[in-house]
């Protein structure tokens, strides 16, 4: 929520007071306010502020989004998003009519987007078989409604970037191992001898384009050379939750519901990568030095022997009941808009398809490589949040093949930006934030110099006799 928002959350508030067994002079005692101020809110006399939400966040325990009316961002930045599309022919509809179909029947939102999600791909894909290099724009839609990374990044979401049991059992075995006091990697060397397993590092020459193979007749596991070490130990973790947790991950898989078998294959690698990560950044320790350290990604790195990627990606997966961290949305994007990696433990809501705004400093981050920048974006419907973005290099990197060069973008909810190294030195009082949307598809701003597109419910407007910054122009639905 940003700064200065207000929201009615009466009814939540009271459902949530009763579960707890309070008064509304016991809650008000606890959060520090009257009692006549919770009475008014809970009779939606009053709204919400953003310092309210937190306070009952911080004295709770919970995640704000479990408050906010709009708590499934994803869902309401999809269906709006869907309610777009021209052959619906939907009109402009006001923010407030979808807020109320969202509030009244998610349910029912989330069915439509089922459905539509059917009908675009029964549309594109005879469009896709034709020729699929025609128009690179519906070759992304379609495969974003068909390919399994659609099901697990959906997954994901759900579980708010967050798997318990994976991340209990990884701490678990991190303690085992003392890897707060041993060197990392002959630790976990180690445990894969007591498999019977030896690791190799070998030649790139040798590995060609493979940067990890298991042998298990050979009980061998090969890395390439390319690999640094932080990533080096990344994959002895892989295999690690392979041996060890192969029964936890194959209940996990059970209960996805998922069915298409490259979406069961893909929630697998994403589960054990998933406890690797937990398990060379152990939950109750990182998120300890997390808070120690302000989120400082760069510090983290170097005291966990992580790469800033992996710092940045667990850092959206502190979710744990009675330990959250900062809820994260994370995002790993390549030089021409490319979306591979995208997370959120918050209310960011994601583009389904077409890429993300030019305007987010993601993309800037490679005109200053390695370097981190830090901006205020707000969307829409209204939400500001602190990004911070860098670029990394991906492994590899030799004399005619470069490593490939990717940026990495960590933000969260405007709010809890004064609890980040990044902000210091901000007035976030005073800073005006960037206007983005989810791309340009979707995004109804005028007057955008960065637009490439018109928005897909707008008609183009051409006018002969003028030129501005805005290279497209549009008009009323």
């Amino acid at each position: 929520m940003a700064r200065g928002e207000k929201l009615i959350i009466g009814q939540r508030l009271r459902v949530l007071r009763q579960s707890l067994g309070l008064t509304q002079g016991q809650m008000a005692a606890e959060l520090g306010v009257s009692a006549s101020y919770i009475t008014l809110i809970e009779a939606d006399q009053r709204p919400a502020s953003a310092r309210l939400l937190l306070k009952l966040a911080e004295v709770y325990d919970l995640n704000i989004a479990e408050l906010a009316p709009s708590a499934d961002a994803q869902l309401a930045a999809d269906f709006a998003a869907a309610l777009k599309d021209p052959v619906l022919e939907a009109g402009a509809l006001s923010r407030a009519e979808t807020e109320a179909v969202l509030q009244a029947s998610p349910r029912i939102a989330a069915a439509f987007l089922r459905l539509h999600d059917r009908y675009r791909e029964a549309v594109l894909r005879p469009l896709a078989e034709d020729n699929p290099m025609t128009d690179r724009d519906k070759v992304e839609a379609l495969s974003e409604g068909s390919r399994p990374v659609g099901a697990v990044r959906a997954w994901f979401y759900r579980h708010r970037n967050h798997v318990d049991a994976l991340d209990r059992a990884a701490e678990a075995l991190a303690a085992e191992l003392a890897l707060h006091r041993n060197e990392p990697h002959v630790a976990l060397s180690a445990r894969l001898s007591a498999h019977g397993i030896r690791t190799r590092i070998l030649p790139a020459d040798v590995m060609g384009d493979q940067l990890r193979r298991f042998d298990l007749h050979r009980k061998e596991l090969m890395l390439s050379e390319l690999l640094r070490q932080s990533s080096r130990r990344f994959q002895i973790g892989v295999l690690l939750a392979r041996l060890e947790q192969e029964g936890l991950i194959a209940r996990l898989v059970e209960d996805s519901g998922l069915a298409d078998p490259a979406a069961v294959s893909l929630l697998r690698v994403s589960l054990a990568n998933y406890f690797a990560a937990a398990l060379v950044m152990p939950y109750g320790r990182f998120l300890a030095a997390c808070e120690a350290t302000r989120y400082d990604v760069e510090l983290l790195s170097h005291r966990f022997g992580t790469s800033f990627e992996q710092v940045a990606h667990r850092m959206s997966t502190l979710q744990r009941d009675g330990a959250r961290g900062i809820p994260f949305f994370f995002v790993r994007v390549d030089r021409a808009g490319n979306i591979s990696k995208r997370f959120s433990a918050g209310r960011f809501p994601f583009s389904r398809f077409g890429g993300t705004c030019p305007l987010w400093n993601i993309h800037a981050a490679f005109e200053m490589p390695d370097q981190v920048q830090t901006q205020v974006i707000r969307m829409p419907e209204g939400a500001s949040y602190f990004s911070v973005a860098r670029t990394v290099t991906r492994a590899g990197g030799m004399q005619g093949q470069p490593a490939q060069r990717l940026a990495i973008g960590l933000g969260c909810d405007v709010a809890y930006a004064p609890r980040l190294i990044y902000a210091d030195g901000i007035d976030l009082t005073r800073i005006r934030p960037v206007e983005i949307g989810l791309n340009c598809y979707l995004c109804e701003r005028r007057d955008c110099s960065a637009r490439a597109h018109a928005p897909i419910n707008r008609p183009l407007a051409v006018n002969e006799r003028e030129r501005s910054l805005a290279i497209f122009r549009f008009g009323e639905a």
